[in-house]
Parts: structure tokens; C-alpha cells; sequence
């Protein structure tokens, strides 16, 4: 499957911002989805991973309550809406696909496809 990832910017923070990310070439629906971000000079970090059928979604701490994942698999589609941005949630936003598995979505999340990135800066 191919992973593009768009919606990142400068967003000052407090604001708010929706990423996107549109797969195509497989099934959408056979995939769990996730959302990774990486600050330079730092390991990629999972931020968001939710099934197939959206009955699970799961967020690491720091995004909790901020971040909402979310997809359209008539549209083939995935999103993060990211509200109360913080400077600390500076990254490359990446989303990525694992084929559906029994059992919690993660984490951990282990991918098997990955999107570009695309690039989130909140300003304080």
C-alpha cells in the first residue's frame, strides 16, 4: 500500500491542525493505521494507531485528550486532528499501515508501509 501524508505547517501554538494521510494500491480497510512523529536527532515515536474498523484507537500520553485519529475507508483515508498544539509538538508527522492482526492495535505498532512525512512546527 502507498502511504502520502499531507496538512502539516507553522501553527502557532494553541492552534490547531488536521493531517491527513491517503493510501491507495491495497485494500485500505485490510490495514490498522498509525501515526508516528520524529524531531531531528530523535527515534521515531508512535503517536496514534487505530484498527480497521475505528472500534480501537489508541494515543500516547502526551497527545491524550489533544489528538484525535480517524479514518474513511470508503475514501481510503486517514487523519489527526491535533488540537491545543504545543511547541513540543514539533515533528515529522508520518503515517504508516500494518495488515489487520488479532488482538489490541498497539502499541506496539509495528508497520509494514510507510508514508513521507510531512512537517508540523508549532511556534511558541
Amino acid at each position: 500500500v502507498q502511504l502520502q501524508a499531507s496538512g502539516g505547517g507553522l501553527i502557532q501554538a494553541g492552534g490547531s491542525l488536521r493531517l491527513s494521510c491517503a493510501a491507495s494500491g491495497r485494500t485500505f480497510s485490510h490495514y490498522a493505521m498509525a501515526w508516528f512523529r520524529q524531531i531531528p536527532g530523535k527515534e521515531r515515536e508512535f503517536v496514534s494507531a487505530i484498527s480497521w474498523s475505528s472500534t480501537q484507537t489508541v494515543y500516547t500520553d502526551t497527545v491524550k485528550g489533544r489528538f484525535t485519529i480517524s479514518r474513511d475507508n470508503d475514501k481510503s483515508m486517514l487523519y489527526l486532528q491535533m488540537n491545543s498544539l504545543k511547541p513540543e509538538d514539533t515533528a515529522v508527522y508520518y503515517c504508516a499501515a500494518r495488515g489487520v492482526v488479532a488482538g489490541p492495535i498497539g502499541p506496539p505498532f509495528l508497520p509494514e508501509y510507510w508514508g513521507q512525512g510531512t512537517e508540523v512546527t508549532v511556534s511558541s
